[in-house]
């Protein structure tokens, strides 16, 4: 079928019952709960930016399997011209919600079409889960779904593996294999956009131990968010179900996290991608460029995230003329320093792509790599600037209904900025709170901090693979040197 519409997308979430627990209440239904209904006109909203005239041609391709125009992000590219189409699809959704939606569908529509070019990786402890991977990739292109993924295990014990733990299957692991498929039970964290995703994707994010004991948590996979024994434990929404005045992000962008649990789900053979195979487990994103491709789409979203806070804090600067200040002009300026990084980032990794060994055109990987490294330290300090420039004012914030109640007449008065009415600086200064200081924003800053991982773990794996002899070597030479 063609790329979906946003109608499309809500129906299928609407006839599709799925097991969700939020605030005590089981929610089959996700677009009939007030909590998530934000989050999924916004996804919705996305789906029809494939249709919109303007962008159309940015938007989709031709299935080279039907015929049918399909989601952009699912292009396999062999140009630099694909990688660049590619990334001006990701930027139109990226924008549209100012880089707060981190999961939008595209994430992992990168990660599959990066997956499935490489599938004789899967295929090599059994040819079937190539196959299953190739599959598997032009089901959801064709259908256009939206998929969620969990990848690490409970935090109970960090001490030891999940083998070590009082319950073996307090992390998801193997309890059986028929000749159906495999029996899951256990949970994962974080399924982020979960509730209101049509599949969820399970991968190893961390590095199995060779331990036989180990080899039940070594899997990869994919289900249907609707199987039977799947459930998604939600923690509260950020949409509090208030007007957009009030919490313009909350309102809007929340994608919702949530722990997952397999009560002995089934998960049949042809969704099966990995199995008791830690090799390929501990291999299977870096193998298959799939982590490239994955984060090529992340730093387009840290791009239009970066692009919207500037904005917001050059519009509160100037809405109460403070822009001469010198502190100030260092404050935003410090902000552009970190959006032109994140634009270099992807355009040296664009400039530099060169064919992978499956034939796809893979963006550099240091330039990526370096700033999925720098932005969860980038982001809080941009947060923190927009606190630092707001200051008092971000508390002295009224709701919107203020301006129509009895007192509006003080609020009009009292609230005005110096280039901005009372109601434009209460919209703008309750943004500047909803990305600065509200739970909406606070998780933002969370979700940055560790979007890829500990950034410990990140920072040592990246000194460990970094090419710097040849750069030692320099330095031993000029050291001794005579001239």
């Amino acid at each position: 079928m063609p790329a979906r519409t946003g109608d499309q997308y809500v129906q299928g979430l609407r006839e599709k019952p799925r097991e969700v627990w939020i605030e005590g209440e089981c929610v089959s239904d996700p677009t009939a709960y007030p909590g998530f209904r934000g989050g999924i006109k916004s996804v919705a909203h996305l789906y029809d930016m494939q249709y919109d005239p303007d962008i159309r041609d940015e938007m989709l391709y031709t299935s080279p399997t039907t015929g049918d125009p399909v989601g952009m992000s699912f292009l396999t590219p062999r140009t630099r011209e694909d990688l660049e189409r590619r990334h001006r699809m990701m930027y139109n959704w990226a924008r549209f919600s100012g880089g707060m939606l981190g999961r939008s569908p595209d994430y992992l529509n990168s990660s599959f079409m990066a997956l499935a070019a490489a599938a004789d990786f899967f295929g090599q402890s059994d040819p079937r889960f190539a196959e299953n991977v190739r599959n598997y990739y032009e089901h959801i292109r064709e259908n256009d779904l939206t998929l969620t993924h969990t990848l690490i295990n409970p935090q109970s014990n960090r001490a030891g593996g999940p083998s070590q733990q009082k319950d073996p299957f307090l992390a998801a692991g193997i309890v059986e294999e028929n000749d159906q498929g495999l029996v899951i039970r256990g949970a994962r964290m974080l399924a982020t956009l979960g509730p209101i995703s049509d599949e969820l994707a399970v991968f190893p994010s961390t590095v199995l131990k060779g331990t036989p004991e180990e080899d039940r948590y070594a899997f990869a996979f994919a289900i249907p968010c609707t199987a039977p024994g799947l459930r998604f434990i939600c923690r509260e929404s950020f949409d509090y179900n208030r007007p957009h005045i009030d919490h313009p992000l909350g309102s809007r962008f929340e994608e919702m996290d949530a722990l997952v649990v397999f009560d002995d789900v089934l998960v049949p053979w042809e969704r099966v991608f990995i199995r008791r195979d830690m090799q390929l487990c501990n291999d299977a994103y870096a193998r298959t460029n799939a982590v490239v491709h994955m984060a090529h789409q992340v730093v387009v979203k840290n791009v239009a995230k970066a692009e919207f806070l500037v904005g917001v804090a050059s519009l509160m600067a100037e809405s109460i003329a403070i822009t001469q200040f010198q502190h100030v002009q260092e404050k935003i300026a410090e902000m552009i320093g970190y959006l032109e990084s994140m634009k270099a980032f992807l355009r040296a990794a664009e400039a530099d792509a060169e064919p992978d060994e499956w034939g796809v055109m893979c963006p550099a990987w240091w330039p990526l790599n370096v700033a999925r490294n720098m932005f969860p330290k980038m982001y809080p300090r941009m947060v923190e600037i927009i606190q630092l420039l707001g200051a008092s004012g971000l508390m002295a914030m009224p709701s919107g209904r203020m301006l129509d109640s009895e007192v509006s007449d003080d609020v009009r008065k009292y609230l005005q900025a110096a280039n901005l009415d009372a109601e434009e600086r209460i919209r703008l200064y309750k943004l500047a709170w909803d990305i600065s200081c509200s739970s909406f924003g606070s998780r933002q800053v969370l979700y940055e901090r560790f979007f890829f991982g500990d950034p410990v773990r990140m920072a040592g794996a990246l000194y460990g693979s970094y090419p710097k002899d040849e750069l030692m070597e320099q330095v031993r030479e000029f050291i001794h040197r005579e001239d």
